[in-house]
């Protein structure tokens, strides 16, 4: 299945879960005010009116379901894939809905029944999974395997033919069938049409090498002329780590290799999450700024912010704002520490380095003197969640090209890093690895995971330099 396809029938699936679980929170709240139920679970009897003070709670239960089912990768299967691999996720998923629904009745003081958050659990799970069986009958049927399956001509050279023929067959996929194959080298494109007419194909799967771009573009256009789909399968260049997607730009088509996360609508609540949450952070933290300021300005003399020119996404410079921790003259002292250098590479770290000041000791430990790049998060420079920002100066003495990559996404304040205690990671290598590794990697499930386990190493002082 095509992955256009793929992500069709996965926002399908995703907006029926989201109905079942709203559908699920309103069977259990009619299930635990009825008499019965609550005499034989030895509950206090409710009245139905109390619904009315907690309906608004459907919505972030339909926004958050997918999401989390999404995150266990729930839907990163077939529809006929085994009950294990529905179930497992499944439960985990309906689990954490549970819990999620139980945090958020506490959170805004909600007077939610006992014993709801338990039933609707159990109603989501019963209720999708009851979902996923009635798509593996429907599936099964031979009216819905009729309707789905396509028949294609395999178009290219002989072992460009078998490789693909042998992937097909390794995926198992139903779906697709070869009617016949045609070899490029032996026939020309005038040749395929009868053939196409014979077999009353649905579309032509060719895989060709850019030697043979000429009869590639003599097939698409015999394939245009007919009405049938032509997919060109377009490996023609050996990358390892990009992704390909198709795009068009003014009318002209266009192959898109990418090693980024591409724009979706998680890259647009990354976004919000980015902007809204660097906005109520400052708002919070507004009076420990002030007690912060006030400490720098009376034990030190100099200003009270850091600021110094960092690269920022693609490498473009920005001003990067800190509360100072280290005495005012720090840069110009900063090369005869040289050799003090613990970290491999371009990056400069000295644990006791002695141009801290005692507060800036302190600042440091906790991770205080990061909260300004709230600032920087709001003005859309950083994100709450990303590769760490470098001097420009350390970013330009980069031996290893590749280390680029890390600029390819906007610098956060907390990453894999940070939340791995930076201060045992001494090799940049190991550093940038696990910055490449939240590139490739990236969702945002990722990123909440990352600003929840910064809570602890932060309180904890382990993520401190």
């Amino acid at each position: 299945m095509l992955r256009r396809d793929r992500q069709i029938w996965t926002q399908i699936h995703q907006l029926a879960d989201a109905l079942l679980f709203a559908l699920s929170f309103c069977a259990a709240f009619a299930l635990r005010v009825n008499p019965q139920v609550a005499a034989w679970l030895k509950l206090d009897v409710i009245q139905s009116d109390m619904f009315d003070d907690s309906v608004l709670l459907i919505i972030p239960l339909m926004v958050a379901a997918p999401l989390v089912l999404e995150s266990q990768g729930f839907y990163n299967r077939t529809v006929l894939a085994s009950r294990r691999a529905i179930l497992w996720p499944l439960f985990k998923g309906c689990l954490i809905m549970t819990f999620s629904l139980a945090l958020m009745t506490y959170a805004f003081h909600l007077i939610v029944p006992r014993g709801v958050a338990t039933f609707f659990g159990c109603f989501g799970f019963l209720l999708v999974f009851l979902k996923e069986e009635l798509l593996r009958l429907a599936a099964r049927s031979k009216f819905a395997q009729a309707q789905s399956k396509r028949r294609f001509i395999l178009v290219g050279v002989e072992k460009e033919i078998a490789q693909l023929r042998r992937e097909l067959e390794q995926q198992k996929d139903d779906n697709i069938e070869i009617a016949a194959e045609f070899d490029l080298k032996q026939t020309g494109a005038q040749e395929l049409v009868p053939l196409i007419h014979e077999l009353s194909v649905y579309g032509v799967i060719l895989n060709a090498r850019h030697a043979y771009f000429e009869h590639v573009e003599n097939i698409v256009k015999a394939c245009e002329l007919e009405g049938v789909e032509v997919w060109l399968v377009a490996d023609f260049f050996g990358t390892h780590i990009s992704r390909t997607t198709f795009d068009e730009l003014h009318g002209h088509p266009l192959l898109v290799f990418r090693t980024t996360p591409e724009t979706s609508w998680e890259s647009l609540v990354k976004q919000l999450l980015d902007f809204f949450g660097a906005l109520v952070l400052l708002m919070l933290t507004s009076p420990i700024f002030l007690i912060i300021a006030a400490v720098i300005k009376f034990t030190s003399p100099g200003p009270i912010f850091f600021r110094q020119k960092r690269s920022g996404l693609n490498g473009t410079p920005f001003t990067l704002y800190k509360f100072r921790t280290m005495v005012t003259n720090a840069e110009q002292v900063k090369h005869e520490l040289a050799a003090m250098n613990e970290m491999s590479g371009p990056v400069f770290k000295v644990t006791n380095d002695p141009r801290v000041t005692p507060v800036g000791k302190f600042l440091r430990r906790y991770s205080l003197d990061e909260l300004p790049q709230f600032w920087n998060v709001l003005c859309g420079n950083m994100s709450l969640v990303g590769p760490r920002p470098l001097p420009v100066d350390e970013v330009k003495r980069f031996n290893d090209f590749a280390h680029r990559r890390r600029l390819s996404v906007k610098p956060g304040i907390t990453c894999l890093w940070q939340v791995s205690g930076r201060n045992k990671i001494s090799d940049f290598k190991d550093w940038v690895r696990l910055d490449l590794e939240y590139i490739d990697n990236w969702s945002l499930w990722l990123d909440l995971k990352i600003l929840f386990k910064t809570i602890p190493a932060v309180f904890s002082g382990s993520g401190a330099k």
